[in-house]
């Protein structure tokens, strides 16, 4: 049987960063090098993070755009980018009402709305606590919605935007679900955004290469050896007492091992006794699309409320890359357990765009798909509760679930590449 002392689930963002993070803090304290093996089961790294180039269009797997707070993270990766275009661009969004655009985020600006909705989003925000104990915890996101910024707010925009995206009820969410990236505005920013606006949010401003995502997954694979990579090859089992990975191909003994495979199956491989209940997710279908001509030339994404389109948000791939050609993403929420048509939803997703005026007598040139699936999980008591018993199971056997759906939870690219770094600075105590 072979060994690894650092066993890494998944070549996506998550795993990578942890590999490249343990080498360098290795060498930085002066300790032996790590034996590190990464296994990937798909035919090529990055995870979502993939890139999609085709007549002349570059797309991702869905909108993926870095939002850097630590600037010694995102010259590391630059350094790592050679002959690389790499735009910092300062965001142009906005949400689609009733045909019209309305800066986002949608509770700073409503009185960009029409005079009524204005009125009624205001009344309601005012007289939130009517009838309700102010001191209390919410019992859910749609409760806290409610609670913050009134039925006003949260019906015109909150609550339909979400479930779309979500593809659930926004009750069985936790209040928290969103973290910190949920825009959170008091009445004093909402009044005070009518006479100067100040629509900064965490991701006010991203970096984007004209070679798309994939060139940061090049990045992180600039000082990792060929052979430190394992591609087509799946964990299929765990044996905790023994320290054991069963892959598709062979069996691995492990001292630790970090994954970023989806929690629940994680679990389940794992062979431990859990309630499958407490974890539930959407899928998003993503169509890239690319027109013969331009479109619309300021947005960078439109959030979509509307529950008559099938979309929840349309991003504008030419607007960042200054093209000439309208090049659109186009993510549509659904339950994780629903049938997709592909066929028949791109043509409802054009119609809709159509009916939106984002697509007029444009002609479709090129297009391509693809299921992201799991997409957002969501985030309720029961699944952080089980999230936390099991990682402390898990941990005690070396195990230790790392990113988005590792963790099971909600957060940004660098985020994922923060958590490495942590548990790189742990594990290099160790060497």
């Amino acid at each position: 049987m072979e060994t690894a002392e650092f066993l890494v689930i998944g070549a996506g963002v998550t795993g990578l960063s942890f590999a490249n993070f343990l080498q360098n803090e290795a060498r930085a304290r002066d300790r032996r090098a790590p034996e590190i093996a990464i296994l990937e089961a798909d035919d090529q790294p990055g995870g979502y993070c993939k890139t999609v180039e085709q007549d002349g269009f570059v797309w991702d797997y869905s909108g993926h755009f870095f939002h850097f707070k630590h600037p010694e993270i995102e010259a590391w990766l630059r350094a790592r980018m050679p002959g690389q275009d790499i735009r910092t661009v300062e965001k142009r969004s906005y949400i689609r009402y009733r045909g019209e655009d309305i800066d986002f985020p949608f509770q700073k600006n409503i009185h960009q709305l029409p005079r009524e909705d204005f009125i009624d989003c205001l009344v309601e925000l005012y007289f939130r606590d009517e009838g309700r104990d102010p001191d209390a915890e919410p019992r859910s996101f749609q409760d806290m919605l409610y609670r913050r910024l009134g039925r006003g707010i949260a019906d015109r925009f909150l609550i339909p935007y979400n479930e779309k995206l979500y593809a659930c009820d926004l009750d069985a969410l936790d209040k928290d679900a969103m973290g910190r990236f949920f825009p959170h505005a008091d009445v004093a920013d909402i009044i005070g955004n009518m006479r100067r606006a100040d629509n900064q949010s965490y991701n006010a401003t991203f970096s984007y290469p004209l070679g798309g995502a994939i060139q940061y997954i090049n990045a992180l694979l600039y000082d990792l050896p060929d052979s430190m990579l394992s591609y087509g090859e799946r964990l299929v089992g765990l044996d905790l007492s023994k320290r054991v990975a069963v892959t598709s191909r062979r069996r691995i003994g492990f001292r630790h091992l970090v994954a970023s495979a989806p929690f629940p199956q994680l679990a389940a491989m794992s062979g431990l006794d859990y309630d499958d209940r407490a974890f539930s997710w959407n899928k998003v279908l993503v169509f890239n699309l690319g027109f013969d001509r331009k479109g619309p030339r300021d947005p960078h994404w439109i959030y979509v409320p509307d529950r008559e389109r099938c979309f929840y948000r349309v991003g504008f791939y030419d607007n960042i890359m200054d093209g000439d050609r309208m090049s659109l993403y186009v993510e549509i929420g659904a339950d994780q357990g629903a049938a997709l048509d592909t066929g028949a939803m791109r043509e409802r997703v054009l119609a809709d765009l159509r009916a939106e005026g984002i697509v007029t007598d444009h002609q479709l040139v090129s297009w391509h798909s693809v299921v992201l699936d799991p997409a957002y999980v969501h985030i309720t008591r029961a699944s952080m509760a089980e999230t936390r018993r099991l990682s402390s199971v898990l941990a005690a056997a070396g195990v230790y679930p790392a990113g988005r759906y590792g963790g099971w939870t909600y957060c940004s690219i660098e985020d994922n590449m923060i958590e490495a770094r942590g548990l790189a600075r742990t594990f290099a105590e160790l060497l």
